[in-house]
């Protein structure tokens, strides 16, 4: 079939645009990094739910970015791919950027995506059947998604409620899968400090007895005191001052992740994460959801008291912490989330 000249002239001019578009600077991504490594601790759990839903959504490729997501035992292993250089992101607990100022490393969260840890401190109905107080606990093994990490922080924290120090018990790392379960049930640990999936599964079979559970904001304020902030995105401050653009478009897909959340049913769930995230158990992994639901945050933005509380947190188990002085303002920054919630209003 033989074009005309008009016909030509426009597929040419479509050619063109195509072409522009991807290889002339004029027209091309302004985010500074189109190639991004996003380290997570878990990336199966609620906790980071709303990372999954941006993913799986396609929101970061509507962002310009190719995202790549390496997944961890727990949260401090993702600490370590930040650290060593193996990432530029991580998917991880507010609370590291804390640790890392004390440490002389400073990291920034820029965009919330829990506003309760969802953490949940169990006994194992197998081992401690006569468990009666947190003092029972000594010289016991917790199982912990990772050591170090934000499960291994909150059990920390409810022994010292207790009288309890860290060193007056054993963490061992035991995941955030079928591997924390199969530990549990095996009598391997005797408690468990962890999230759901995971945490549902062993009460369905009355396999755990709750000690502490964070997984509403109700229970996260009388534990801690004050709005606890949870899962974040965060980044060296190197990275935020040299990729603002990145920054934002990564900050841009998040909340619209946590803005589809908001309106999203147990079926829009089910059809967006990965089967293997629901441990075998359809209806169980949507019983759990409904638990930590109101956990996920809606727009994204850190709570004005949410960082001090989480100092306290860490200052009440870690007395390397009590001592020095930290400037909060610099472990978050909501400027970011402002602008995205102003574009997906």
């Amino acid at each position: 079939m033989k074009l005309t000249w008009k016909q030509f002239a426009v597929a040419f001019g479509l050619f063109l645009l195509g072409y522009f578009s991807f290889n002339n600077p004029l027209f091309a991504q302004t985010v500074e990094k189109q190639k991004v490594s996003i380290a997570v601790g878990g990336k199966n759990l609620f906790y980071y739910l709303p990372l999954t839903i941006a993913e799986q959504l396609g929101y970061f490729k509507d962002e310009g970015l190719q995202v790549e997501i390496s997944d961890f035992a727990g949260g401090a292993k993702a600490l370590q791919a930040l650290v060593g250089g193996s990432a530029d992101v991580v998917s991880g607990a507010y609370e590291h950027t804390i640790n890392m100022q004390a440490k002389g490393q400073p990291i920034t969260a820029f965009v919330l995506q829990a506003r309760a840890p969802q953490i949940v401190l169990g006994v194992s109905n197998k081992t401690m059947p006569n468990y009666k107080s947190l003092a029972d606990l000594k010289g016991k093994k917790i199982g912990v998604t990772a050591p170090g990490s934000s499960t291994n922080m909150v059990a920390s924290f409810v022994l010292a409620k207790g009288g309890l120090k860290p060193s007056d018990v054993s963490f061992i790392g035991v995941g955030t899968a079928s591997g924390a379960v199969a530990a549990m049930r095996s009598g391997q640990i005797d408690a468990i400090s962890n999230l759901d999936p995971v945490i549902s599964m062993l009460e369905q079979k009355n396999e755990m007895r709750v000690i502490v559970d964070t997984r509403t904001l109700k229970d996260t304020n009388e534990l801690f005191g004050g709005p606890m902030p949870a899962s974040t995105l965060y980044a060296s401050e190197e990275f935020l001052k040299k990729n603002p653009k990145t920054a934002q478009a990564l900050t841009n897909a998040m909340v619209r992740a946590l803005k589809w959340l908001q309106k999203a049913g147990p079926s829009d769930i089910i059809k967006v994460v990965p089967e293997s995230y629901l441990l075998g158990d359809r209806g169980l992994y949507l019983d759990a959801f409904g638990k930590v639901r109101e956990a996920i945050s809606p727009d994204g933005m850190f709570p004005e008291a949410g960082p001090r509380t989480a100092l306290k947190a860490l200052q009440a188990f870690d007395p390397s912490l009590a001592g020095k002085t930290f400037d909060l303002s610099k472990t978050f920054t909501n400027e970011m989330v402002k602008k995205a919630n102003a574009k997906y209003k």
